[in-house]
């Protein structure tokens, strides 16, 4: 993420940097982990933190495993904290995001298992359907990478707009080759959309940014993504190497068990569906 989320990702690599020194070199200084040491994860608040902590206070004990949930709000800091050791593991991007981020920073950080999908939504505080917007209307998209060329890949699949054939995952609104309604494009940081929402005509917020805020993307969007062959299942994600951890395979288990199933559903009500 840019701008105004780089103060809160320095912040939060700091703090980590503090709380987890220990884990940290430890392992480093020897080439397995511990498998009695705690598992340091860093997730973002909603979902991910969330069913972390489910799994913390309901299965893990039983498991075996020792779980330390690490909350930040920014995309980047859980990567680079994986990246240098300071946690061992995060819960809060999709493949497409983990490949571009790999790919800009020069990391090698890679999926175990998908766990979850976040619906992205359109949403409004203006109109009720898209159809309702006006011919010039402004809306809003994240404006890192992948989730852009998501947000734009949803109003195309909307028949809103049109994309240049071959555009992918990366596309950014120079690939939008039809725009009947001659719509606008204010890129911002995916956090800030649902708090710029009342300022835009519409906006295109990532399902865990939508849930913070207090919507509810099963009923409050107006325009959602389809579960169906969905490529942005988010991930538990690890440095490579580190896939076969046992604390991290305790963790994939739990992730993928009947009660966390049952807890996504029963907690998200559609607005987070399991993607296992």
């Amino acid at each position: 993420m840019r701008n105004v989320l780089k103060f809160t990702s320095v912040l939060a690599t700091a703090g980590l940097a503090l709380s987890v020194a220990a884990c940290s070199s430890s392992s480093s200084s020897s080439g397995a982990a511990d498998p009695n040491k705690p598992l340091t994860v860093i997730a973002s608040p909603t979902p991910h933190a969330q069913i972390l902590e489910y799994i913390q206070k309901n299965l893990a004990d039983k498991a075996g495993l020792k779980l330390d949930v690490k909350v930040v709000t920014d995309y980047v800091t859980p990567n680079t904290a994986v990246q240098d050791g300071s946690a061992d593991a995060n819960y809060f991007q999709h493949v497409p995001y983990l490949d571009d981020f790999n790919k800009k920073h020069g990391t090698d950080i890679v999926s175990v298992e998908a766990v979850h999908l976040e619906p992205l939504g359109l949403y409004s505080k203006k109109v009720k359907a898209v159809t309702e917007l006006a011919d010039g209307a402004t809306v809003g998209l994240p404006n890192d990478a992948t989730n852009e060329g998501r947000a734009l890949k949803l109003l195309a699949d909307n028949n809103v707009i049109t994309l240049k054939a071959g555009a992918g995952t990366a596309a950014t609104p120079a690939d939008v080759t039809g725009n009947p309604k001659h719509l606008k494009w204010k890129e911002l940081d995916a956090a800030q959309l649902p708090r710029s929402i009342a300022d835009l005509d519409a906006a295109v917020i990532n399902g865990n940014y939508a849930l913070d805020s207090g919507l509810h993307p099963a009923t409050d969007a107006i325009l959602l993504e389809k579960a169906a062959g969905n490529p942005y299942a988010n991930i538990l994600a690890v440095k490579k190497g580190k896939e076969n951890d046992p604390r991290v395979q305790k963790l994939a288990q739990l992730l993928h068990s009947d009660e966390v199933k049952k807890y996504i559903d029963d907690t998200f009500k559609g607005s987070v569906t399991p993607a296992f």
